[in-house]
């Protein structure tokens, strides 16, 4: 796959029409997407858990609200550190995915990475597509794709992400931020 044609480092915000409950309203920030298939996280699926009773070196370092977000439905064992960091060079234990923002190597001593850290959130699980499976989905109209912005991934109010990413679109998109929760309601 060409990287013109890789979707890593954007948006993915599910349609209003995505019947999957796991992915309802959902903003996943793809990491990887190549010819082998997408991973990616959930951003705005908070959790009542604190980072701290998870992982209690990182949680001095964590961004409010300083809880581990449910990065989506697979392997929800396995954490993800996701940071920003301004500037040309990361430390070591980041990788950068798309401008800003990278991945934090949870192994490394948190000393190490705190003074280069603009922000970080932690992420239990994470959602993921094989080969063509999110081409296909795209396809079926089930995600749109939009540029991604390094507040996105430490949005202080996760819970309204999906409407304030649609609402900064420049196009039909915007419109769809005020698509109420329960159409049937209206």
């Amino acid at each position: 796959m060409t990287e013109v044609s890789s979707l890593a480092g954007r948006l993915l915000v599910a349609t209003p029409a995505l019947s999957d409950p796991n992915f309802d309203r959902a903003v996943v920030l793809l990491l990887d997407h190549d010819d082998e298939g997408s991973l990616g996280v959930v951003l705005n699926r908070p959790t009542p858990v604190g980072v701290g009773d998870v992982l209690e070196p990182w949680a001095a370092l964590a961004g409010e609200p300083g809880v581990v977000f449910q990065g989506g439905p697979v392997s929800l064992d396995a954490a993800l550190g996701l940071a920003v960091i301004p500037g040309d060079e990361g430390p070591l234990g980041w990788r950068r995915v798309h401008g800003a923002i990278g991945l934090v190597d949870l192994e490394t001593p948190p000393e190490l990475l705190g003074p280069a850290l603009g922000s970080l959130r932690i992420f239990a699980g994470y959602a993921g597509w094989g080969p063509g499976q999110l081409e296909e989905e795209l396809g079926d109209g089930a995600w749109f794709v939009v540029e991604s912005e390094p507040g996105d991934v430490s949005s202080p109010h996760p819970e309204g992400l999906w409407r304030a990413v649609l609402r900064r679109q420049r196009s039909e998109l915007a419109m769809i931020a005020t698509y109420p929760d329960d159409p049937t309601l209206n």
